[in-house]
């Protein structure tokens, strides 16, 4: 089997929290770091969703939101669309922080009346363009002209720090007009009313990236994908590939797949402890994938049958590891820590 794992914040993003990384004990995972062969791409763009459009071979203007649209199960067309996320933007010591969907808790009965509101007035006001929400979190926006913009995905703003929502240039006034407009209906409807009564983050403001277009002829890469996230499930879908979900551990995955199959598998279990800076969820999900991916990992590719390729979107990076049957011989490579890693990318002493 030739097995690409994908995990996002594998590697915790603070080198210098020690009680964090040096209570961890994760022998396997550290073997297979430690003698496989490491890759660190220093990308602009190091989040989750590109790490998951890299694995399909996109890496410049990845035209995300068609490829997340097509994985929700609606056809994006040859329509140019934007994601258009519902977030709540509030300022905290003179800085400017994002809360995203899921972190506000959106309802559907919400995200409907808004995305209905938001429709009603840019028709009257002959704008077209349409607002799609396939999730209360995950919405959509099809533009009335390609827009070549590039804003941070969501899931590399979730949690941070923000400093502007669109960049300052003439090509994207039109969008910044669009996006104050909202802002302002937003901001007076019923239901933001009402979570403010209630003492909750309002649902002020949308975030907008990842412009473009279906891309045609991608090739495939896998037999199978397992994945829950949109993205990679859309990917499958334009590159004709199987879809499943992701199997519970490693062991489950081998009942499943073929011996000789070449498999995609994407865990999001590290990536929201990372976004809002909770060790002891990261810690807790770092244990669980030791047990349950990692020791059975280890084994297989000593034995010869699983070829591995470990990635990872991070701070530091892109990272991946390719390990193979003879590099897990390597003994006199002593297992390395998430943390030596995280010091010496950091460029830190542990």
């Amino acid at each position: 089997m030739r097995l690409t794992l994908l995990i996002p914040e594998l590697i915790w993003p603070e080198p210098g929290d020690r009680q964090t990384l040096d209570s961890l004990a994760t022998p396997a995972l550290g073997a297979l770091l430690a003698r496989g062969r490491e890759c660190v791409e220093a990308a602009t763009d190091n989040s989750a969703d590109a790490l998951i459009a890299a694995a399909f071979g996109l890496t410049d203007n990845v035209p995300y939101a068609p490829l997340r649209l097509l994985g929700e199960g609606h056809d994006p067309g040859t329509h140019h669309w934007a994601c258009a996320d519902p977030v709540h933007l509030r300022f905290h010591q003179e800085r400017l922080i994002l809360a995203d969907g899921r972190t506000i808790a959106i309802d559907a009965a919400e995200a409907g009346q808004l995305v209905r509101l938001l429709n009603d007035y840019f028709a009257e006001a002959g704008e077209a363009i349409e607002f799609v929400a396939t999730t209360p979190d995950r919405w959509h926006l099809r533009l009335a002209a390609p827009a070549d913009f590039r804003t941070p995905p969501l899931s590399a703003m979730a949690g941070r720090r923000v400093e502007r929502q669109l960049p300052e240039e003439s090509g994207t006034a039109w969008l910044r007009r669009l996006l104050n407009e909202a802002q302002m209906l937003l901001h007076g409807h019923p239901a933001n009313e009402s979570r403010t009564e209630a003492d909750r983050l309002t649902i002020n403001s949308l975030w907008l990236w990842g412009p473009g277009q279906l891309p045609a002829g991608l090739g495939r890469c896998f037999g199978t994908v397992h994945s829950t996230h949109p993205l990679a499930r859309g990917l499958a879908k334009v590159t004709g590939t199987a879809c499943a979900a992701v199997p519970a551990s490693f062991a489950e995955l081998q009942q499943a797949a073929p011996a000789d199959g070449r498999i995609l598998v994407v865990i999001e279990d590290l990536l929201r402890a990372v976004q809002y800076e909770d060790s002891d969820a990261w810690q807790q999900g770092i244990r669980d994938l030791e047990a349950r991916w990692f020791e059975p990992l280890a084994a297989a590719v000593r034995s010869g049958r699983v070829e591995l390729d470990l990635q990872s979107s991070t701070i530091y990076g892109l990272l991946g590891w390719q390990v193979r049957r003879g590099d897990l011989w390597r003994v006199w490579q002593r297992p390395t820590t998430i943390g030596a890693i995280a010091a010496r990318l950091a460029g830190s002493t542990p």
